[in-house]
């Protein structure tokens, strides 16, 4: 292909509505590329690419690593790798080369024409597999935003629907061409309209998302989230919690809208989220459109970070680093966590020793089994009981709602029927001791 090729596969490619790199004429075969700057030969890198290429339905054929300081500012290769990636395009029979980096619109021109092939880039594959996974309203604005945004720099023909049909219209196609407006010109002011149309919607959901989240700390149940690498487990973990019945599937970013369910342990109830995977390098795209979804982490009161236990070693902690990252990316890197080393099932008795030891306050489960599930919710009550306050409470007879408040955020409670009234002994979180000063016994919480 071309840099000035429009043909219909191309602008399919780039619509912001249209599958990011699925071909419904051909199963489509990438060669894999990244710059390296670290070891040379180094490519786990592209490990994470080849799965989200899988997920997103597209075969890898080989791969191909450069190692220079620096991706090349026009063709991202140097001359002389390009050279080899062309020979490797016909041996290997690829029609697509996926690169692990976002990709200046100038190097994917200049990729493209140099090479024959479609030429996509990391954002561009996420940005395809959020648009397959997205369910909700929600998550659906968010994908077309970011989808939008992403396009803004490549649009060549994009929206000319659009404009066809407001220029046959019998009114002159107002508000849809401008003087002396060049198609690209049009078609980038047509797609600034529509992102600040989706702003505004977006706006709206989150508002919503506020009230709930209003409505959730008022009754002051503790809220715990579930945040890992994509394809870690978090969705089996929630189901095993509290028995939500999610799907899941062995693909990256099999959940993308957050689910939120209840369960109870040790009297006490508790609130989980399972939120979208993280991965590294998230393109900044999503982590801007996908603000209200990530705050679901960022809000929580606890996180469980979820490890796929069963992976290597070297990718386990790159996959644990890059969810660091993140977490501080968004603002969650001073929230308690706890870590929790998922699919002990994989693992033999030796594998499962390496995996803990040295680690105290980690915790090894098996979603899928069950196994670890009660020390894993005996650690999530352990790590809350530190922020509880004992109370002593003399609560009259006419206070009833006073002792159901009590109830939904102390959990199981100790209580005594008196003449004057109930007295009840608890432990509620600190912040909130404040609510039921007026019934202390003796003016003061119990020591």
């Amino acid at each position: 292909m071309t840099p000035g090729d429009d043909t219909e596969t191309a602008r399919e490619r780039r619509s912001g509505t249209g599958a990011g790199v699925r071909n419904p004429r051909a199963r489509q075969r990438a060669v894999a590329i990244g710059v390296v700057r670290g070891t040379p030969g180094e490519d786990v890198e592209l490990d994470e690419l080849s799965e989200l290429l899988r997920t997103a339905g597209v075969a890898t054929e080989s791969r191909m690593v450069q190692q220079r300081a620096e991706p090349d500012p026009d063709r991202y290769f140097g001359r002389g790798k390009l050279d080899e990636l062309k020979v490797e395009i016909k041996r290997s029979g690829a029609n697509l080369v996926a690169c692990d980096d976002e990709l200046a619109p100038r190097q994917e021109r200049n990729l493209e024409g140099a090479l024959g092939v479609p030429v996509i880039d990391r954002t561009a594959v996420i940005l395809d597999i959020f648009a397959d996974h997205a369910h909700s309203a929600a998550g659906k604005l968010q994908v077309e935003l970011a989808q939008l945004e992403y396009n803004l720099a490549r649009m060549r023909g994009l929206w000319t629907h659009l404009e066809r049909l407001g220029a046959g219209r019998m009114d002159g196609g107002i508000g849809t061409r401008g003087p002396g407006e060049s198609q690209i010109e049009t078609d980038r002011r047509l797609a600034r309209d529509r992102i600040s149309a989706l702003r505004r919607e977006l706006r709206h959901v989150e508002r919503s998302r506020e009230t709930m989240r209003a409505e959730r700390e008022r009754s002051a149940i503790p809220t715990v989230a579930l945040a890992g690498y994509t394809n870690a487990g978090k969705s089996t973990l929630l189901n095993a919690i509290t028995g939500a019945g999610v799907g899941v599937g062995d693909r990256l970013f099999h959940t993308l809208d957050p689910t939120t369910r209840s369960f109870e342990h040790g009297g006490r109830r508790y609130l989980l989220t399972d939120t979208v995977g993280f991965i590294r390098k998230l393109p900044h795209q999503l982590v801007d459109a996908f603000k209200a979804t990530l705050e679901e982490t960022t809000l929580a009161d606890l996180i469980v970070h979820v490890v796929d236990g069963s992976e290597p070693p070297a990718a386990r902690e790159a996959a644990m680093r890059a969810v660091d990252s993140v977490l501080e990316e968004i603002g969650a890197g001073e929230t308690p966590r706890i870590l929790a080393y998922n699919k002990l099932d994989l693992l033999d008795p030796e594998g499962r020793r390496d995996l803990l030891v040295g680690e105290r306050h980690a915790v090894g489960v098996s979603a899928a089994t069950g196994e670890g599930i009660e020390g894993l919710l005996d650690a999530i009550e352990a790590a809350f009981a530190a922020t509880l306050e004992p109370v002593e409470l003399l609560i009259p007879y006419d206070e009833g709602a006073i002792l159901n408040e009590l109830h939904e955020v102390a959990g199981e409670v100790e209580r005594e029927d008196r003449e004057d009234g109930v007295l009840v002994r608890a432990r509620v979180p600190r912040d909130l001791s404040h609510r039921f000063s007026a019934y202390s016994v003796g003016g003061r919480s119990a020591a």
